[in-house]
């Protein structure tokens, strides 16, 4: 058994990781219409990282976004609830199983008005992005076109008002910060929305809990 596989099946727990914030929130109120709680998790007080409901053989820790494919893949989850935006991002070997529903925004190409000709020309520009595959995979196998990518992790839109980069390719959800700061939406590259992932090792080694378990979640989607 390797590394990947023991943390994956070596437990009668579910073990689920979730993403600190609104949509660790928002995902346990969807689990809790599907059933599954776990009241450890409202303390907010608490120091505790792992929280565990032992009557359901559920097993909780909260991450950064990110992270949670990477605990799923490695088996340290079985299953994960992040975003789109971070699966695609990441580009980890799990099972992407189903839409939440919630957590909704865009991704985009955003920047000033003027940038819409170097788009539509595929002129050779600059893009700030906190998604760099993202940006990389739209650009050079959707539009075929030929970009300098730049890395950025704190706010993009400086990108283009400082002229480091000529667009941003971000996530945007009411774009009252693009138009406060001159910019605008260029072209949107897909939608985003909270996503349940599990582990491959997992879903045949833990085949039966699992299953279940999304299918009592995809009802309580429906359901909303």
């Amino acid at each position: 058994m390797t590394d990947t596989d023991r943390g994956a099946v070596g437990s009668e727990y579910l073990t689920i990781a979730l993403t600190k914030g609104r949509l660790a929130d928002q995902t346990m109120e969807l689990l809790a219409r599907a059933g599954y709680t776990c009241e450890e998790l409202g303390d907010k007080k608490s120091r505790k990282l792992i929280f565990t409901n032992e009557d359901q053989k559920l097993r909780f820790f909260l991450s950064k976004g990110p992270d949670v494919p990477t605990y799923v893949e490695y088996g340290a989850a079985d299953i994960g609830v992040t975003g789109s935006d971070v699966i695609m991002e990441e580009n980890r070997r799990v099972f992407e199983v189903l839409d939440l529903d919630f957590g909704k925004c865009r991704m985009c190409v955003a920047g000033p008005a003027e940038a819409g000709d170097l788009l539509r020309h595929h002129e050779m520009i600059r893009v700030a992005s906190k998604y760099p595959q993202i940006a990389k995979d739209y650009f050079y196998n959707r539009k075929h076109q030929t970009v300098d990518i730049i890395k950025l992790n704190g706010s993009v839109e400086l990108g283009p008002i400082v002229e480091l980069a000529d667009v941003i390719v971000d996530i945007v959800e009411t774009g009252s910060t693009l138009h406060e700061n001159g910019l605008m939406v260029l072209e949107e590259v897909c939608p985003i929305s909270a996503r349940m992932i599990v582990n491959q090792v997992s879903m045949s080694m833990k085949a039966r809990r699992i299953r279940e378990f999304i299918a009592r979640v995809r009802d309580a989607v429906n359901m909303q």
